[in-house]
């Protein structure tokens, strides 16, 4: 007998920014189910319904849409959605299923009524606290509820939660294909909430619900979640369903060593794609984060990969366990390679214009001759496509700031300004050599280095003092944009 497809799958909670830790599991789930020629898929944990974000729900698909995830399944394209034959893939619209399997643990004594309001809950965890017990998980009070009484309150109206009723004693193993067997004491087992109050499901019963029902054969997701495993074990033993493969692959952490958070204040992938993070550089270092490609023939382990190399070369037993620190240095590093020796030069015309109409930086700046003169000059100058911007105000109007280094360059040079428009002033054409010539005559005619030439026509026509090569910048600025900028400052 064949084994069954292979289906992973991410499940994230539009409550607000797309987290990274999404787009980590995302590559990874979305790595291992090529690899095997299975389905990836994407499911939306909408349950929590106080903290639920409209508008998040599609700040997810596009996220995963802008870093050129495939998925299977719900197409967030289409309108109405698309949605095979194992949706629909937004949680809250299969309620009624979830409520149907909440019964049946009911029913089979794996789950319980509890009947406590919030304020005798509250009031329980507040004493608890202050007799300093080390436990504060639910006391279980409604567990020892007979059937009949437990049936006759519900019949009544009376509100209640359904709960799992976790084994007091013995152990629950779960297998992980990272950490192997991890051991987990029952009797510090919480009965978890599995039906809330308003009728919507936990995500510990919807998840296990979903993935049984959508063929989900590996779980693959975040190391935070390995302490619930073992309630997820016992709901799906409880509906007499086979697990999953277990695999928690490492945190993400902050440069202080915790997990990565958006709540402490670590960048969310809307804001890489603000700063203008290309997806495969990020693809790609989040590919670096607890993995590694092979060695190549030198012995170092290939850095710069896209998902379809790490398709081919993927293996569990290279990932580690220790945790990997997020450096968004290194991540810009890893950006400003990819465009300088990834893409072709088109490649970053087309990207950095396209970010800059996205962003509001680009308006009435055509993408032609001259942008992509301008493009060319920057590449060694630039890591993210929002610096390209930050830095090159100069080359597309002439409403530029002066920096005071610049101003202080202007003014030391004043006396040579006037000759050096006078000698560019003469020049047939403003080629790379002619103006080189020239500037460099100028200075060996006033006796001085060429630094003290080019230093103050740079701050001049730039407002700065870090540019591009000159001759460079002057051949494509031109000759009437450089000569009307050394009017200006010498006028002023």
């Amino acid at each position: 007998m064949s084994a069954p497809q292979v289906v992973t799958r991410i499940a994230p909670s539009p409550t607000g920014d797309p987290h990274v830790g999404t787009a980590y599991q995302a590559l990874f789930n979305s790595v291992f189910a090529r690899q095997h020629g299975g389905k990836f898929i994407v499911r939306l944990e909408d349950t929590d319904r106080n903290r639920y974000d409209a508008a998040s729900e599609g700040r997810i698909l596009d996220m995963l849409d802008w870093l050129g995830t495939v998925w299977d399944g719900l197409k967030p394209d289409a309108s109405p959605r698309q949605e095979d034959e194992f949706g629909p893939y937004t949680q809250s619209q299969r309620a009624d299923l979830h409520r149907q399997y909440a019964v049946q643990l009911l029913e089979s004594g794996a789950a319980y009524r509890a009947f406590d309001t919030p304020e005798e809950l509250d009031e329980r965890r507040k004493a608890a606290e202050a007799r300093k017990d080390s436990y504060l998980g639910y006391d279980r009070r409604d567990r020892t509820l007979s059937r009949e009484e437990s049936d006759r309150r519900a019949e009544e109206g009376e509100a209640f939660v359904i709960r799992l009723a976790a084994p007091l004693e013995g152990q629950t193993v779960v297998r992980d294909r990272l950490r192997g067997d991890v051991v987990f004491n029952n009797a510090e087992l919480d009965d978890k909430v599995l039906l809330k109050r308003d009728g919507f499901p936990t995500y510990h019963l919807a998840a296990m619900v979903d993935d049984h029902l959508m063929n989900v054969t590996h779980v693959i997701r975040a190391e935070e979640w390995l302490t619930s495993t073992p309630i997820h074990q016992l709901i799906l033993q409880g509906l007499s369903w086979s697990e999953p493969e277990w695999i928690h692959t490492p945190w993400l952490l902050s440069k202080g060593g915790k997990k990565y958070s958006k709540r402490r204040g670590d960048p969310s992938v809307e804001d890489f794609r603000k700063m203008g993070i290309l997806p495969e550089a990020l693809l790609n270092y989040l590919g670096m984060m607890g993995w590694s490609m092979p060695s190549g023939d030198d012995g170092a382990a290939q850095e710069v990969f896209s998902p379809a190399e790490m398709v081919e070369h993927f293996t569990w037993e290279r990932v580690s366990l220790g945790g990997s620190t997020f450096d968004v240095e290194k991540l810009r590093w890893l950006n400003g390679k990819y465009i300088r020796e990834v893409l072709t030069l088109d490649d970053v015309v087309n990207r950095v214009h396209a970010f800059g109409a996205e962003q509001g930086y680009a308006e009435g700046i055509a993408k032609d001759t001259y942008f992509r003169a301008v493009v060319a000059m920057m590449l060694p100058r630039f890591e993210t496509l929002a610096e390209f911007w930050e830095k090159t105000t100069y080359f597309f109007t002439e409403d530029y700031s002066i920096n005071d280094k610049a101003v202080k360059l202007i003014a030391d040079g004043r006396e040579l300004l006037p000759r050096v428009r006078d000698a560019l002033a003469a020049l047939p054409d403003f080629a790379h050599d002619t103006t080189e010539a020239a500037l460099r005559q100028l200075a060996e005619a006033e006796g001085v280095k060429p630094g003290k030439v080019m230093q103050p026509l740079r701050a001049a026509i730039a407002g700065t003092s870090e540019s591009p090569g000159m001759f460079e910048m002057l051949e494509a600025m031109g000759k009437k944009r450089v000569l009307g900028r050394l009017e200006r400052v010498l006028e002023g």
